[in-house]
């Protein structure tokens, strides 16, 4: 069964605003969930939710979302910085990025790298994200500097931080949030801040 939607602006944020997409779903019991998608923020919540309950979480969503990107809003220089210290730290400096920056066309991405120029990008979905889930995703694709596919060799080279499964079942459960299925790091994967639905 696909999930109503419902396309509105946020209330009371004014025009300039990004859309709001509400997306109703009957697997949803007990959590909301909201990301950023392009220019529209959507929020995820439970088929039986009241319109009420709708709007009253709609609007504690996108303040949590907006908090939680101006606490961890890191400009390029910034991100090339905690690249080159994560690059120290867990890989021994081998990996050398020449740029590090953020981007907003990978909606099915959370970060993607070049070998060949030594270019590393990083979509701004994970702006929002815990600070260890951000290393993590840098550190995959430091790592694709040294390894450029998913072999043994590249995975062992994770293996030295230590919240790597962590942070890959985060990401996974957010694939998962919205009834998605299972993907890699590198595929699509909802980014989103998740709330309990108060009973």
């Amino acid at each position: 069964m696909a999930a109503d939607r419902t396309d509105r602006p946020a209330a009371g944020t004014g025009a300039a605003d990004p859309a709001v997409e509400v997306r109703r779903s009957p697997r949803r019991r007990r959590t909301v969930s909201a990301y950023r998608e392009g220019d529209r923020t959507v929020v995820l919540i439970p088929a039986q939710m009241s319109a009420g309950e709708e709007e009253r979480w709609v609007r504690a969503m996108l303040d949590r979302l907006e908090r939680r990107e101006r606490r961890s809003a890191l400009n390029e220089p910034e991100l090339a910085r905690r690249a080159l210290a994560l690059s120290a730290q867990y890989l021994g400096g081998r990996a050398r990025p020449v740029s590090v920056r953020w981007v907003g066309n990978q909606a099915a991405r959370w970060g993607s790298c070049t070998p060949v120029d030594g270019t590393i990008r990083i979509s701004d979905r994970v702006r929002g994200l815990p600070e260890y889930v951000l290393d993590y995703v840098l550190l995959h694709e430091l790592a694709h500097l040294l390894v450029p596919n998913h072999g043994p060799k590249f995975w062992a080279l994770l293996e030295s931080y230590p919240r790597t499964e962590r942070a890959r079942g985060y990401l996974e459960g957010y694939a998962r949030s919205d009834g998605s299925a299972d993907r890699d790091q590198d595929d699509d994967a909802k980014n989103s801040d998740d709330a309990e639905v108060e009973d």
